[in-house]
């Protein structure tokens, strides 16, 4: 039941004035030895204590407004306040599927915690590490219960990616009552949370304990399947499937496309997460193991991804690890906590520059030196933000063992290439409703990095849990119209 703020007799100057609690982190010595989550967050009575700073704005609060899935998060304040830690929870799963990976991955400093009241005062409440908090401990008590499932349908919905947005949809499919079936490239399920978001930021048991509850509720999940290339969307939907929704996500990496890009130990960002982050047992049998990275190891990029590859050169034993960066720190569009949180394990960054020639001076057929040339901002670009201009006569060399090019992600052209009637725009995107997730092909749906391209996982979520609303009405408008 939802509390609401002005009902409450509390003493708001008073709780703007408590004790700020922020939930520790490992030392940066210990955490770089190691793939293990950085953040240790909070105990029972230190949670309690933050959660006790809430002032309880007026409805609707703040923070719920800046939550993309819109969570009453003053409710699930209170709760913890008073050690109702199992109904702080359901409050988050009641509107969020995976309230324990948004609370690691979302940057609430943006959403939730950066809209915060109370940062007009002092700091803000930490809300993320409040919802991480709760739903750790739900799941350690046998909670929170699987949500009840409506009657059987004898519809079934095929579901292309086991990232945040096919998770999403599938559950909102079979507590509907529908039949799912995910189809995942992979090994294992789990997609982006499993093999793009490295275990120092996300314990990899989260994900299989979010992939075993969709189980519990009835989801078969077929791996190492590539749709598109070892089985068609026509061929799944001729094989019985109703619907379909697809959450691909945007899984292609740009290149830089220039000259000794393709040298030995210059790696892909998500061949190098991968490889490093995942337990062996899960990757593909044929997947080539990581070479030596060497000493020296240069990351090409700003964005989330950039940052989280310095971290992982780190703890693959690099000792000078150095991000190229062509703009500003204030262009740079990664999360700059996380990036702080690289700086403190002993990484660097280096602003205005970028690469044009990779080269292999021993011969070898391995990177060990990269030229790279000096930028100065110009006018903005499409993005909004100024575009580097390189400065003549600038270059320079610098040694590296290793480069890993963390530049962007493009769409998997693939699904529309396979896919008759299936349209895509000039990038790839699948084209679909911004409401409904409906593609050119009706009884298609889509959502997720696949239509928007890159974005939060939150927002794939939503695009899921929307898209599986949707599935639903068709299925019964279908239904309605051949039976009449």
């Amino acid at each position: 039941m939802p509390i609401v703020g002005a009902e409450l007799d509390i003493d708001r100057k008073k709780r703007v004035s408590k004790p700020i609690l922020e939930g520790d982190l490992r030392d940066p010595e210990e955490r770089v030895g190691d793939f293990r989550e950085v953040k240790l967050g909070f105990d029972e009575e230190s949670a309690m204590a933050e959660a006790a700073r809430c002032i309880h704005c007026p409805d609707p609060a703040p923070c719920v407004i800046a939550c993309p899935m819109h969570n009453d998060i003053p409710t699930a304040m209170w709760y913890i306040e008073q050690g109702d830690f199992m109904s702080a929870a359901e409050i988050y799963y009641s509107n969020s599927p995976m309230p324990g990976i948004c609370s690691r991955v979302c940057p609430q400093d943006n959403l939730c915690q950066g809209s915060c009241t109370v940062t007009a005062r002092t700091v803000s409440i930490a809300t993320g590490l409040l919802e991480r908090f709760v739903t750790d401990w739900a799941r350690e008590h046998g909670g929170p219960p699987l949500p009840e499932k409506a009657p059987p349908t004898g519809k079934h919905v095929a579901i292309v990616g086991s990232g945040p947005a096919g998770l999403t949809c599938a559950e909102e499919l079979l507590v509907a009552g529908h039949e799912v079936t995910i189809y995942e490239a992979w090994p294992q399920p789990g997609g982006l949370l499993m093999y793009g978001i490295p275990a120092f930021k996300l314990d990899k048991s989260i994900v299989e304990w979010r992939t075993n509850r969709l189980k519990d509720l009835g989801a078969k999940f077929v791996c190492n399947t590539r749709v598109g290339e070892d089985i068609t969307v026509d061929e799944i939907l001729e094989q019985g499937a109703d619907a379909m929704f697809i959450g691909v996500g945007a899984g292609i990496e740009a290149n830089l496309d220039v000259p000794g890009e393709k040298l030995d130990n210059i790696f892909s960002s998500t061949y190098y997460l991968v490889r490093a982050n995942v337990d062996p047992e899960l990757l593909p049998k044929d997947m080539p193991e990581l070479p030596p990275i060497g000493q020296k190891v240069a990351v090409i990029g700003g964005g989330d991804t950039a940052t989280d590859c310095l971290r992982t050169s780190l703890r693959l034993g690099a000792k000078e690890v150095v991000c190229y960066y062509r703009r500003t720190k204030n262009e740079m569009p990664g999360n700059k906590k996380e990036l702080q949180l690289a700086f403190d394990e002993g990484a660097t960054v280096e602003y205005l520059t970028a690469p044009v020639e990779f080269l292999d001076e021993n011969g070898d057929g391995r990177v060990d030196a990269m030229v790279l040339i000096n930028m100065e901002l110009g006018e903005p670009d499409s993005s909004g933000r100024r575009r580097p201009v390189p400065i003549e006569g600038s270059e320079h060399k610098v040694p590296v063992d290793s480069v890993v090019l963390a530049i962007g992600y493009w769409p998997d052209p693939l699904m529309g290439k396979s896919t008759p009637g299936l349209d895509t725009d000039k990038w790839g995107l699948i084209v679909a409703n911004e409401e409904t997730g409906q593609t050119s092909r009706p009884e298609v749906f889509a959502g997720g990095d696949a239509v928007t391209g890159p974005s939060l996982v939150a927002f794939a979520a939503i695009a899921g849990k929307q898209s599986a609303k949707h599935i639903t009405a068709y299925l019964k408008e279908k239904e309605a119209l051949s039976e009449k």
